[in-house]
C-alpha cells in the first residue's frame, strides 16, 4: 500500500493540477514498482510560504525579494 506525500507552497495550485499530480504519482508507481492503483494514496500538503525555509530564508522572505520589497 504505497503512500506519497506532496508538499507544495500555498501559492495557488489549482484543483486540475492536483489531479495531475495524484494521477501521476500514481501511475508513476504502478509503471515502476507495479503497484496496483487502487491501493496507492497520495496527500498533498500546502504549507504557508511562512512555514517554508530556502538557504536560511522563508519563502515569503524570498518572493518579496524577487519583488523587489
Amino acid at each position: 500500500m504505497p503512500y506519497v506525500n506532496i508538499k507544495v507552497t500555498d501559492e495557488g495550485v489549482s484543483a486540475a493540477q492536483k489531479r495531475m499530480l495524484i494521477e501521476g504519482a500514481t501511475t508513476l508507481l504502478e509503471r515502476v514498482l507495479n503497484k496496483p492503483r487502487h491501493t496507492t494514496f497520495v496527500v498533498i500538503d500546502e504549507v504557508a510560504t511562512d512555514n517554508w525555509g530556502v538557504g536560511g530564508e522563508s519563502v515569503t522572505a524570498l518572493r518579496a525579494k524577487e519583488r523587489g520589497e
